[in-house]
């Protein structure tokens, strides 16, 4: 007889667990540099490495980056709710635990699966109705230094997650809105305990305690930030939350909350945006047609589907894989966690060859037209069949962009610049129901900026700096136009990869999946899935195996996860190679069948706090 727990429920258990992360977290050195090239700014840093052992349930699962939020999650689960319905409470809950990535002052990607269908629910930030192409650029017309542009109102798009989880809530919720709210609006009043990586990212934010409501919040009067188990009370967040469970996400659109998120956003002393309260009355969630595609993995045809732009992560994903699976190196399986070098070197061109075409064609869709009218013409086969061919033994010069469908682009490459985010949710429920959901403030802590009504009560929400994912130059040096750049009401291209497996001739889904990274969020989900689908590891053994990236330019690896003689072999081959730490927070599960019976096995990343929650 399954337990139930109803939604209200003691705090003191998942409070325990927090204790027990804090106990067994360890420090993570720093990369060492092993080519030319500065490695990448990460959207955050390493904090410590915890052992994760894996999960098996039967009944319904919750894979989410912090014990309570997870634990949250499967609560609403218990208490009869959908996977969307968990979906929410989670997110309000990561907004308290997790400030750092994603919260409501930002946006997300919901992938959903009911056992019929795959939907995919746009909540990206836009950009305000007086933005111009012009916002990053400094008076002479150069690009802002990145954190000139990051840090205040400038970057900050209209929110849209708890616009999107309202849309989805409609079509597959269960249980009450406000019902779904009030786990977080508990904690928010009864505190929780600080953990080791969020204290770790205060310690190391050089700009947050210039706000004075998140540093009067997050840090003590001598500057340093709350200890690990200190018991953090957010009760501005409770009535914020209070707001959103009565009234919905109007309560972000119009009212006290959505015009201090304009204050604060207009009135930034040093660095000003252009946010107004008609932006945030405007702002619409979208619901898209998923990108699916069809991917041949182990001997067996997968089903992929993926987010379509404004992001590119399923493009690139789709890209990678499909190229890799066209070179001698295809079938190549790791050994003792380590892929041979050839492995390496095929896998980083296929990276190179997707990047370039992602910078050339991927932006918000209703600004800019796929290339040869539809976004698969990138993974048509005989596009890909072509693109293969410029991998050979050693590393082209030059990765250059392609013509799908033989389109000639009338863009520019976006020139490369950082990229931050996130944070990840899969969920599966007992009615048959599964998500994929990355969510994003973008940079660690946003843009600084804490929300607070001004009522007396401490803390509040951050807010997002999304629009610094648009291309800082609008046009290239012959004023050839950049298909991201920015423009009123435009999403901003994003790599989020919020995942959907299925198997390709039953229909049966098989797994969902996807991290926070930044631009490496597409290596990081695409590891995921060689390892569980072409290797037949399990979710968590995929998820530990080491990770590698690239932009297009230099190959970074994993520090001390890659043999010397590893990397001088790929640097023979032509590769800048770097070691440092790639932070990804990866969360999956994935429908398996042990003993006959079917179940989820789970995994989570080592290399953050999430856990795996369910029965």
């Amino acid at each position: 007889m399954t337990h139930r727990t109803p939604t209200r429920f003691s705090l003191a258990p998942l409070l325990l667990v927090c204790a027990i992360m804090a106990s067994c977290a360890g420090p993570v050195g720093h990369g060492r540099m092993t080519g030319q090239a500065a490695p990448p700014a990460q959207p955050e840093q390493a904090s410590a490495i915890n052992a994760k052992p894996g999960w098996t349930f039967q009944r319904h699962a919750v894979a989410a980056a912090n014990p309570l939020a997870a634990e949250v999650g499967l609560a609403v689960l218990r208490d009869g709710g959908s996977a969307v319905d968990a979906a929410v409470a989670v997110q309000m809950v990561l907004t308290l635990v997790e400030p750092q990535s994603s919260g409501i002052g930002g946006g997300a990607f919901l992938m959903h699966h009911d056992g019929r269908r795959v939907q995919a629910f746009d909540g990206r930030e836009t950009a305000p109705a007086a933005a111009t192409e012009r916002l990053f650029l400094d008076d002479s017309g150069k690009p802002l230094p990145f954190l000139k542009a990051l840090v205040g109102g400038r970057s900050v798009g209209v929110p849209g997650t708890v616009a999107m989880l309202a849309l989805a809530h409609r079509q597959h919720g269960k249980l009450p809105w406000a019902q779904l709210l009030a786990p977080a609006i508990d904690l928010s009043e009864q505190g929780f305990a600080v953990s080791p990586r969020l204290h770790t990212l205060l310690a190391a934010d050089t700009t947050l305690k210039a706000d004075p409501v998140a540093a009067a919040y997050f840090y003590r009067a001598d500057g340093q930030p709350h200890a690990v188990g200190h018991v953090l009370k957010n009760p501005e967040l409770a009535a914020v939350l209070r707001q959103i469970a009565a009234q919905g996400p109007s309560a972000l659109s119009q009212g006290p909350v959505a015009q201090a998120m304009v204050d604060k956003v207009r009135l930034h002393p040093s660095n000003p945006g252009m946010m107004t309260l008609d932006d945030l009355k405007r702002y619409q969630p979208r619901e898209r047609d998923p990108l699916c595609h069809v991917w041949r993995a182990n001997q067996r045809d997968l089903r992929l589907c993926g987010f379509p732009p404004p992001s590119s992560g399923a493009i690139a994903i789709g890209q990678i894989l499909g190229l890799l699976a066209r070179t001698p190196q295809s079938e190549s399986p790791p050994t003792s966690g380590q892929q041979k070098p050839e492995w390496l070197h095929a896998y980083t061109e296929a990276s190179r060859l997707a990047f370039a075409d992602r910078a050339l064609y991927v932006a918000d869709p209703d600004f800019v037209p796929a290339p040869a009218g539809r976004w698969t013409s990138l993974l048509d086969p005989a596009y890909l069949d072509q693109r293969a061919l410029l991998i050979t033994p050693t590393r082209m010069p030059q990765a250059p962009a392609g013509q799908p469908g033989g389109a000639v682009s009338a863009w520019a490459p976006m020139p490369e610049q950082p990229e931050y985010g996130t944070s990840h949710i899969s969920i599966a429920d007992a009615f048959g129901n599964t998500l994929a959901m990355t969510t994003t403030i973008e940079s660690g802590f946003g843009a600084r900026l804490m929300v607070n009504t001004n009522q007396g009560r401490a803390g509040g929400f951050l807010l997002n700096n999304e629009l610094t994912d648009f291309s800082f130059a609008p046009t290239d040096a012959q004023g050839k136009p950049v298909a991201n750049r920015v423009e009123p009401g435009k999403r901003p291209r994003s790599s989020m990869s919020p995942t959907l497996v299925f198997d390709h001739v039953s229909g049966k889904l098989l797994m969902s999946a996807g991290s926070p990274g930044g631009a490496f969020i597409i290596h990081f989900t695409a590891k995921t899935l060689l390892g569980t689908q072409q290797w037949g590891l399990s979710p968590q053994a995929a998820i530990d195996l080491p990770n590698l990236a690239t932009t297009g330019g230099p190959l970074f690896l994993e520090e001390k996860r890659f043999s010397a003689a590893t990397v001088q072999a790929l640097q023979a081959l032509g590769h800048t190679v770097n070691e440092v730490a790639l932070t990804s927070g990866l969360q999956a599960l994935q429908r398996s069948n042990l003993d006959s019976r079917p179940v989820w096995l789970g995994g989570a990343d080592p290399r953050r706090e999430g856990i795996v929650a369910g029965d």
